[in-house]
């Protein structure tokens, strides 16, 4: 009994002392909820695929919060290893200066193989530097995708696996199906600053700021006022609101629009790619849910171009010795590997953001027994970015999509017409990117 005893305690030394042998790498994200567990289980299985380091991945609240923990734990020498930032956060992680390990240079420093061409162009440009070296590795990647009533459709005697491809047909869609009773009111979308002003111009191809829309560095100003098919295109959204055609879904999200989705209240839904699962799952055995690109404007030259990229990002941070950055870059290569990425992507609807994920998942028949899946993959690559259309780099940009959504409200309330409003996210938020250039210079 004794030497059972003695054999059991050897036994669960030696598991403690390999335990503590392994490097901990600790990573901080804002994955809540189903994405929270399936980000739990990808780490958990990367933990058991080795035996020389530990992540620890640790929830801390939504995209602003983490970003804002992060920075408040470098200043403190309490950094973690990874952390995930949100696109809108990119021009700030970028200024941060000595605090951000460069990916393609962590990759190279610790011998772990990478090849950037592997990634999803339109994914990859938006995290970038002006040689075009990775600063980041993309992980959670999403674009704005148009979800429909398939039911609705065909009760206003539409073609339902015809979706509305220009904004003149959705406009003439939602008015026979309003009239005929299939719903309340045409279309509804969420966040409208990505979709409905940043996607918006990408998708026409015009510029909303100077500097390649923040990409050519700190001297970037905002000049949504000067995109005229944006103008048009509010002008319109007010228009549409008064007519009952369009319903706005709340700042910020939108959290008010995907109710008025899942409810039948509204025929047609803009939100993220990533929002899938939740639109399926919500509307399961109520109506059936078709899927397009969002709508452009035909008379605009150059449209539709391409899509931009939401979702995150993981930024390395400085600090730690050569030994947690051997598991990180392990980590990261495991995370980008196409397996994970495919199974990642199909779970939760976000882009796969490597052709090898991609490609992976057309050999699984992923795409074909799961139509409309594929959308935001095809907008997203329907042509090669320009200046315009891979992205946009500000400073302070979470504060002037808050700056947005507040005219944006204005102008529905009648208080500004659509000219105004956009000129006012000019100037105000253009006051908070020259406060970041000033305290980053």
């Amino acid at each position: 009994m004794i030497r059972t005893t003695l054999v059991g305690a050897m036994a669960l030394a030696a598991s403690v002392s390999m335990a503590q042998a392994k490097t901990t790498i600790t990573w901080w994200h804002a994955m809540g909820g189903e994405l929270g567990k399936k980000l739990d289980q990808i780490v958990a299985d990367y933990n058991k695929s080795q035996d020389k380091y530990q992540v620890v991945a640790t929830y801390k609240g939504s995209y602003p919060q983490t970003m804002t923990a992060a920075i408040a734990a470098f200043r403190a020498k309490k950094q973690p290893d990874i952390v995930q930032v949100f696109e809108v956060g990119t021009g700030t992680m970028m200024a941060a200066k000595g605090a951000v390990y460069p990916v393609y240079k962590l990759m190279k420093d610790m011998g772990e193989p990478f090849d950037p061409n592997g990634f999803l162009k339109a994914v990859v440009g938006y995290y970038t530097d002006s040689q075009g070296n990775m600063l980041s590795m993309p992980f959670n990647s999403s674009t704005p995708i148009m979800y429909y009533n398939k039911d609705a459709f065909k009760k206003a005697g539409l073609d339902p696996n015809k979706p509305p491809k220009t904004w003149g047909e959705l406009v003439a869609d939602s008015k026979q199906i309003m009239k005929s009773g299939a719903a309340k009111c045409g279309f509804t979308s969420g966040w409208i600053s990505w979709i409905q002003a940043e996607n918006f111009s990408a998708w026409h191809n015009q510029p909303i700021g100077t500097e390649e829309n923040g990409f050519g560095g700190l001297g970037a100003r905002l000049e949504f006022g000067k995109d005229k098919a944006l103008v048009k295109h509010w002008a319109n959204l007010a228009e549409w609101q008064k007519e009952g055609i369009f319903k706005y879904g709340g700042p910020v999200g939108g959290n008010d629009a995907p109710p008025m989705f899942y409810s039948g209240d509204c025929a047609i839904y803009m939100n993220s790619s990533a929002s899938r699962a939740g639109v399926l799952a919500n509307t399961k055995g109520k109506f059936e849910v078709g899927y397009g690109m969002l709508p452009y404007y035909a008379d605009v030259k150059g449209a539709p171009q391409n899509t931009i990229i939401g979702g995150a990002t993981l930024w390395v941070l400085r600090g730690h010795d050569k030994a947690h950055y051997k598991g990180v870059a392990s980590f990261l290569s495991y995370l980008s590997s196409a397996k994970v990425q495919a199974d990642w992507s199909q779970f939760s609807g976000y882009l796969p953001i490597t052709q090898a994920a991609y490609k992976l998942g057309q050999e699984q028949g992923f795409y074909a027994k799961n139509p409309g899946s594929d959308v935001g993959i095809k907008e997203i690559t329907l042509n090669p970015p320009t200046a315009n259309s891979k992205g946009l780099r500000f400073g302070n940009y979470v504060q002037v999509r808050d700056i947005i959504d507040t005219q944006f409200q204005k102008m529905l309330a009648g208080n500004e017409t659509a000219q105004q409003a956009l000129d006012n996210v000019d100037t105000d938020g253009n006051k908070l990117i020259k406060q970041f250039q000033q305290a980053n210079q």
